[in-house]
């Protein structure tokens, strides 16, 4: 299907509904479960582009992976910190987290790996996680731009020591870092320079760590401390649901002044983007928790709000996309690093807005999105699953207003568009 029509409403949704596993939380999960020695087991793990095309890398590499996609089930044998395989072709699609987790996990084992996705995919920043293996004594050759896929990495294991890289455009390479760190020939020092973007994502990588047996000791904001000769152990680990897919159909409430229940996710969880809920309430909406669910209740009209979204920012295109409804202007701030994800982000949701006729200021780190009536679209989704995501509640409120490839969800939520429209018939 090349487009999808979103029917308004003219009712408030009033619905509960049940997200797939996080894509964050599978993605980490499945490389700690690679290097751990025997069986783990992760329960509602994540079955998107993105969870396998990070699968089937591991399988690549010799490392043997069950996939039950109708149980929602992974089995991953774990080799213990070594990699079988001594060679290697590795396409990663355009899933950055499997880009950087991968090059990492390879740099452990001895061999020749090569590593390439989309054309997209290569325009997306890997240069200063390669830099830290190069300088101990890894060799990377690039075929096209230093820094960037497709490139093959000659790996010999990995050093380990005081290392310092930069975190201002991603945190994904510093989180394959940390992953792979208690497997180093030395103890591993890192140091952050300069700004650390998406900090949330960071701290679910140690407290992942940690379920899995191994110990990170955070000296102040930017330095992590990593003995080596720990392992991770196998376990069974059940994943939650994905915190940044649940806040599209919060969002249908907040917009629609209707209420929405999301079963099995929690305050308590270990990502970021469940700060989501303290965005929706400044904006006057509330918020209920329970021990297996949260639910939202819009309000019968959205507060504008000025934010930074520096640690919540694939929750930049959410709030954009019902921005417009608000009693006043609504301004995102600290997301430059998002022009460099699965598309260029804040340019990406300014595009999209002035087509639906909205009033916004773009600038350097953010937007400014004005009060505005909509004028029904076809909205462009520039093959970001979170595009299509988001501006479909926009479509919960305006007649006429169609989402361009919605089969780019697949990235991380298949059937988002079957359960959004459950939602809506509730």
């Amino acid at each position: 299907m090349d487009t999808i029509a979103i029917p308004a409403l003219d009712r408030p949704v009033d619905a509960t509904v049940e997200i797939p596993g996080s894509k964050s939380i599978t993605n980490r999960a499945l490389l700690v479960a690679a290097l751990a020695q025997g069986d783990s087991i992760l329960e509602n793990a994540l079955f998107s582009e993105d969870s396998e095309y990070f699968a089937k890398c591991v399988e690549n590499l010799g490392i043997p992976i069950t996939l039950n996609p109708e149980s929602a089930q992974m089995q991953v044998s774990g080799k213990g910190g070594e990699i079988p395989a001594t060679q290697a072709d590795l396409f990663v699609g355009l899933a950055g987290t499997a880009a950087r987790f991968i090059s990492a996990l390879v740099v452990l084992g001895n061999g020749e790996y090569r590593l390439d996705g989309v054309p997209r995919m290569r325009e997306r920043p890997m240069g200063d996680m390669l830099t830290v293996f190069q300088t101990g004594g890894t060799t990377v050759n690039f075929e096209g731009n230093p820094g960037y896929m497709p490139y093959t990495i000659y790996s010999q294991q990995f050093a380990g020591g005081h290392i310092r890289i930069k975190a201002n455009q991603t945190s994904q390479q510093l989180s394959a870092l940390l992953m792979i760190a208690p497997y180093a020939q030395q103890d591993t020092i890192i140091e952050v320079e300069g700004t650390l973007v998406s900090q949330s994502y960071v701290k679910m990588t140690c407290r992942l760590m940690a379920d899995f047996g191994v110990e990170v000791n955070q000296v102040g904001d930017n330095q992590f401390h990593i003995k080596a000769g720990q392992r991770y152990q196998p376990r069974h680990y059940t994943i939650e649901p994905d915190a940044s897919n649940a806040s599209y159909f919060f969002a249908a409430a907040a917009v629609t002044g209707g209420r929405v229940r999301v079963k099995y996710l929690t305050k308590q969880s270990y990502q970021g983007d469940i700060l989501w809920l303290n965005v929706l309430e400044q904006m006057g909406c509330q918020v209920r928790e329970a021990d297996d669910y949260i639910e939202v209740t819009g309000p019968q009209q959205l507060q504008g709000i000025d934010i930074d979204m520096n640690d919540i920012s694939d929750l930049v295109q959410t709030l954009g996309a019902i921005a417009p409804f608000a009693n006043s202007p609504v301004t995102i701030r600290n997301v430059e690093h998002i022009r460099y994800k699965e598309t260029e982000r804040i340019r990406a949701v300014v595009t999209e807005l002035r087509r639906l006729g909205v009033k916004v200021e773009e600038f350097a780190d953010g937007l400014k999105v004005e009060p505005s009536p909509i004028t029904p679209a076809a909205i462009e989704t520039y093959h970001d699953h979170r595009m299509a995501m988001a501006f479909a509640v926009t479509g919960l409120k305006v007649p006429g207003i169609v989402i361009q490839d919605p089969g780019c969800t697949a990235k991380t939520f298949p059937d988002y568009f079957t359960r959004f429209f459950k939602m809506i018939k509730q």
